[in-house]
C-alpha cells in the first residue's frame, strides 16, 4: 500500500509553503488509495515552540487534512535512534569528531549544503584535541554516489563525499541530527514514498545512503517546487513567513492548489472545504508540476 507522509517541525505555526507541501503529499497519497501520516519532528528540542504542534495539528484539521493512524513524535523515538547508531557503529561506518564548525569553515570548500567537511577525523581525532572536546559522530562518504529518479525533478545524481563529505548524524550535544532520525522514522512508519519540498532535493542522496547502510528500504521521493517571497527567499519562519489563516481555510487551500499548477475553476471560490477537496482529489495530477525547485507566491 502506499503509504506518505507530512513531517512539520513545531517551530511555529504552519505558513503557506508548508501548506504547499502538505496538501501535494495528502492529494498524491489519497489519489493512490493509500494512507497519509503525520509525524511531529520535534527532535531538535532546543528550537521546539511550545504550544506549536498541537497548533499545527488543529490547522490540518481545520483544513481537511485528516491523517491516517496516530501522530509519531521525534521526541519519543530516541531508542530507536540509538538503536541505528550502535548498528552503524558496528558496522565500522562512524566516527567521532571534535572539529568546530569554524574550523571546518576555514579549512573546506564550498559545497551543496555548506563547507564541505575535508575528513579532519576521518583517521583518528587529531592528538591537538583535548580529551573531553565535545564530540559529534560522521558517517564514512567514500564512494557514496547516489541517483535517483524523483518523481518531480527528474534524475537527480550526487556523488555525496564530494557535495557534502562525511555527515553528522548525531550531533556533539548528544541530540540525533536530522538526516539520520527521518531516516529512522520513515523506516519505523513503513513510509513508501516521501513527497515534500525541493529544498530537501539535496538532503536525499544522504538520507539514500543512509537507508543503504541500514538497510532499510528506500522510499520513492517527488519534490514539489518551494513557496518564495519577492525576495525570492523561501517562505519559512526566519523570513518572517505569515502563518496561514485557519478560519479561512477555502482561500488559503485555493491559493496553494494553484501554486500546484491545480488553479480550481472560479465557481467554487465560494465553495465548501469539502467541495473543494473533492475537486483536488478528482483533478490532482504529479505530472502537472514542472521540474522546478522554487517559485514566487504571490499571495
Amino acid at each position: 500500500m502506499y503509504r506518505g507522509r507530512f513531517a512539520p517541525s513545531p517551530t511555529g505555526p504552519l505558513h503557506f509553503g508548508s501548506l504547499v507541501a502538505a496538501v501535494g503529499s495528502y492529494l498524491e497519497a489519497k489519489t493512490h488509495g493509500g494512507e497519509w501520516l503525520v509525524r511531529i519532528d520535534d527532535g531538535d528540542t532546543p528550537r521546539n515552540v511550545p504550544g506549536a504542534a498541537d497548533d499545527i495539528l488543529r490547522t490540518l484539521e481545520a483544513f481537511g487534512l485528516g491523517w491516517d493512524g496516530a501522530v509519531l513524535y521525534q521526541s519519543e523515538q530516541v531508542d530507536a535512534y540509538l538503536a541505528a547508531i550502535e548498528q552503524l557503529q558496528a558496522g565500522g561506518a562512524l566516527y567521532p569528531c571534535a572539529c568546530s564548525r569554524r574550523e571546518i569553515a576555514d579549512s573546506a570548500v564550498q559545497g551543496i549544503d555548506g563547507p564541505v567537511y575535508p575528513g579532519t577525523c576521518r583517521n583518528g581525532l587529531p592528538p591537538t584535541r583535548p580529551a573531553n572536546a565535545p564530540r559529534a559522530l560522521r558517517i564514512r562518504t567514500q564512494d557514496a554516489v547516489m541517483a535517483f529518479d524523483d518523481g518531480v525533478q527528474g534524475h537527480i545524481t550526487q556523488d555525496v563525499e564530494h557535495a557534502v563529505g562525511d555527515f553528522v548524524v548525531m550531533r556533539a550535544d548528544g541530540l540525533t541530527a536530522y538526516q539520520l532520525a527521518v531516516v529512522v522514522d520513515d523506516a519505523a512508519q513503513g513510509i513508501t514514498n516521501v513527497v515534500r519540498g525541493a529544498d530537501l532535493l539535496d538532503s536525499t542522496p544522504r538520507q539514500i545512503w543512509l537507508q543503504q547502510q541500514l538497510k532499510v528500504a528506500t522510499p520513492c521521493y517527488a519534490h514539489l517546487p518551494v513557496a518564495l517571497n519577492a525576495q525570492g527567499e523561501k517562505l519559512s519562519k526566519q523570513t518572517h513567513a505569515v502563518a496561514i489563516d485557519r478560519n479561512q481555510p477555502v482561500p488559503e487551500l485555493i491559493n496553494a492548489l494553484a501554486f500546484l499548477h491545480h488553479a480550481p475553476p472560479p465557481e467554487l471560490r465560494n465553495a465548501e472545504i469539502g467541495d473543494l477537496w473533492e475537486w483536488a482529489l478528482r483533478n490532482w495530477r504529479l505530472a502537472r508540476l514542472p521540474p522546478v525547485r522554487g517559485a514566487v507566491a504571490y499571495l
